[in-house]
């Protein structure tokens, strides 16, 4: 790892952080969104769905890292993150609330929604808060580790001096 691989990483993770900060913070507020333009085939709305982002290990840009990684039974060894995605979560199912006077109402029973329900988003705002500070302190450590990077650095200047 050269002198700014280090400082590369902590980069790498400030961008993911801040992009795990963006999609809470878009969650929030849609937590109430039932009308996203997007209809059933048996013609209901579908409500927002809460969106996640996946990352993954950026690839080796070493022949070092490489061999190291091969040796310990892993591809990537310290080099950041890479958004490998961002999906809908479907494992939280829609809630449903029954209000038969209002627009968004189901007119045709299908499977999982009976006449006069809304679907409303799988956001709950617990875990959104949870995700918010879980990015924030990573936001937070990737800028420690930054600064302690800078901070070497610029030591290591002054050795040169003399």
């Amino acid at each position: 790892m050269g002198l700014f691989g280090a400082m590369d990483i902590s980069a790498s993770g400030l961008t993911a952080q801040r992009l795990r900060m963006d999609l809470t913070a878009n969650n929030i507020a849609n937590i109430n969104t039932t009308r996203t333009g997007e209809l059933t085939p048996a013609g209901n709305q579908i409500p927002y769905s809460r969106q996640v982002a996946v990352f993954v290990p950026r690839p080796s840009e070493s022949q070092f890292s490489k061999v190291l990684g091969e040796t310990l039974g892993s591809q990537n060894i310290g080099n950041g993150v890479q958004v490998a995605g961002i999906y809908n979560d479907v494992i939280e199912p829609f809630r449903l609330e029954y209000n038969p006077d209002s627009p968004d109402a189901a007119r045709v029973a299908e499977e999982g929604l009976p006449v006069g329900y809304i679907r409303q988003t799988n956001v709950n705002i617990v875990t959104e808060m949870v995700d918010m500070i879980s990015a924030s302190r990573a936001y937070e450590a990737n800028v420690t580790a930054l600064n302690v990077s800078k901070s070497m650095a610029s030591r290591a200047l002054e050795i040169g001096k003399g």
